[in-house]
């Protein structure tokens, strides 16, 4: 692949990189392809990858004891997904995530990341960046849970995944914003009578 077309530019937007680091970069990725419905991890497997998403939709969530499934996080283009609790840790996973649009994803293991950060500096800049930018969204995301009518949740929501409605089931929706369908529904008919 010409250095100008590779995908590694699409991956790590911003950071510029000498077409020898190209070649060593693009020998620690692997594309992988989804299609609906395939599982990507599984509670206890362990974690070896962390996926950006070039295509599609997955969904990373838990099943509590009783059997209920809360959805936690959604990926979308130029998101990255894991069980990071279990990457960082070398533990076994404690969520799944699932394809729910067909995808096209881009692995890095975590000892190639480890590698790539001794060889190119910058790579360990951007993913501590994407890091901090991440943890900063799950601590507002647990404080919106905990403080935030439903309402505004479903609003942020939107403004976080502005194309995701659609494609994504209901229940998927409000098991992510902590409330049933029918609140839901209820919530949407409220925002299209205004």
């Amino acid at each position: 692949m010409q250095p100008e077309n590779s995908i590694v530019f699409e991956i790590f937007k911003g950071v510029s990189f000498s077409p020898h680091q190209i070649d060593l970069i693009e020998n620690q990725i692997e594309k992988i392809t989804l299609k609906k419905g395939d599982t990507l991890l599984k509670v206890q497997e362990i974690v070896h990858f962390q996926y950006y998403v070039n295509e599609g939709c997955l969904r990373t969530y838990f099943i509590d004891q009783a059997g209920k499934e809360h959805t936690l996080q959604f990926a979308i283009k130029d998101w990255w997904i894991s069980d990071y609790t279990a990457f960082f840790s070398s533990t076994p996973a404690i969520m799944n995530i699932e394809c729910i649009q067909d995808a096209i994803l881009y692995r890095i293991s975590k000892a190639s990341m480890e590698s790539l950060f001794a060889e190119i500096p910058q790579l360990e800049t951007f993913f501590r960046k994407k890091m901090e930018g991440a943890f900063a969204s799950f601590q507002k995301r647990i404080l919106a849970s905990l403080a935030q009518p439903a309402k505004e949740r479903y609003s942020a929501f939107i403004k976080s995944y502005p194309d995701i409605e659609q494609n994504v089931k209901n229940y998927h929706i409000a098991s992510y914003l902590g409330i049933t369908t029918e609140s839901l529904s209820r919530i949407r008919k409220e925002s299209h009578a205004k």
